[in-house]
């Protein structure tokens, strides 16, 4: 249901250097054979034929340089780097460490070492043709298909695309989020004292949702007035805006009557999770997603995974799998609701935390994701499903 709160941004054309963490709109195929052309696998000397070889200079073809209009005709050789163009002609690539260069009347000459003595192979000596070359098209030909339409654009991606041909990519981009964080209560800096206490959510929610991969706003203090929240939700040009705390109905608690007011279309209010249940979704009047968290910071992150997650995947048009693991003991359940508990995830068992209230977070601290323990259910080695917590990969704390 969340996922239908917002739909797929549109295509942008994007610099390689700025599509870290966009999904692709399109397919990348190689706009070129990869390598180019054939080049040089290590250090030492381009060969022609049997040896010992005549070497033509003593500077080596470096890469980057243009080789085209050098020939070696066989019994010659010319030194090259690694990553330089073969010359024409060329049959492979003598390394430096199994060759020894010698010094004559009639000039320089190249010989392969002999693997026993160590010493100058001066009857000949012979390269198997391609030996440290690497062919042209080697990794690629020109037209291959090399990454497919909805891949996450990692640095590695960003590497193949460049050495591939492109400058630009097509992508889904990120969308942008507003986080308001409601409650005169709280704190931004030092200890908690009577009646204040520490802004938790404010530090934790922005690189989650880059986590999930959304460009977040530095989050925005909004005083507890109708006023407040009202004015920032009119002035945000953000694609999405969440809110934490006020999604209750107590006294101070003043999200609903301000999306009243405004006339959004409520998808969610309310759920029967715990802990999150105040959790909400809305469309508001100019088609972006609102997104009330409650201000509890486990039953934030709940609302985090199963609403925030769903709508920016959903604009990002990036796909979602869902996960399992095995509980390695029973945990409590809810006899009408479902329970969301911090667990480590290990070789696909998930380790239950003690510390699951709603407003705790040392569990959290140290889980890789939340399981989903449905009604009556939470039983040791059942099959539950897991929902990754954005921003940490499983087992490696």
């Amino acid at each position: 249901m969340a996922a239908a709160a917002a739909s797929q941004r549109a295509p942008l054309a994007v610099r390689i250097d700025g599509a870290l963490h966009c999904v692709l709109a399109a397919p990348v195929s190689a706009l070129t054979d990869l390598p180019p052309f054939p080049t040089a696998a290590m250090d030492g000397y381009a060969v022609a034929g049997m040896g010992p070889w005549h070497v033509t200079t003593e500077e080596p073809l470096l890469a980057g340089a243009d080789t085209r209009d050098i020939r070696l005709d066989p019994g010659y050789a010319v030194p090259i780097a690694t990553g330089a163009a073969m010359p024409t002609g060329a049959d492979a690539v003598l390394r430096r460490e199994h060759a020894a260069v010698e010094t004559a009347l009639h000039g320089v000459r190249l010989y392969t070492l002999d693997p026993l003595t160590g010493l100058p192979n001066d009857t000949g000596g012979e390269v198997v043709a391609g030996t440290d070359v690497r062919p042209q098209g080697e990794e690629c030909a020109v037209g291959d298909p090399l990454i497919a339409t909805g891949t996450l654009v990692s640095p590695a991606i960003m590497g193949l695309a460049a050495a591939a041909g492109y400058d630009v990519l097509e992508v889904i981009p990120p969308p942008t989020v507003a986080v308001l964080v409601l409650g005169d209560e709280l704190l931004e800096r030092g200890v908690p004292r009577p009646g204040r206490v520490r802004d938790a959510l404010g530090p934790m929610i922005p690189p989650w949702l880059a986590g999930i991969g959304a460009r977040a706003n530095p989050p925005i203090r909004v005083a507890d007035t109708h006023r407040g929240l009202l004015d920032e939700i009119e002035d945000s040009t953000a694609d999405v805006l969440i809110t934490t705390g006020s999604t209750a109905a107590g006294p101070v608690d003043f999200v609903h009557d301000v999306l009243d007011h405004l006339g959004v279309h409520w998808l969610v209010d309310g759920v029967q999770v715990r802990p999150g249940h105040p959790m909400l979704l809305a469309v508001l009047p100019d088609g972006r997603p609102f997104i009330g968290l409650p201000g509890n910071p486990l039953a934030a992150v709940s609302g985090l995974v199963t609403l925030a997650a769903p709508v920016i995947n959903a604009m990002r048009g990036a796909d979602t799998r869902e996960a399992h693991a095995q509980l390695t003991e029973t945990v409590s359940s809810h006899p009408t609701d479902t329970r969301l508990i911090p667990v480590l995830l290990r070789d696909d068992l998930a380790h239950p935390l003690r510390y699951d209230g709603p407003a705790m977070l040392r569990s959290l601290a140290l889980a890789d994701a939340l399981a989903v323990i449905p009604p009556h259910g939470g039983q040791r080695e059942s099959s539950v499903e897991v929902l990754p917590i954005p921003g940490v990969s499983p087992g490696v704390r």
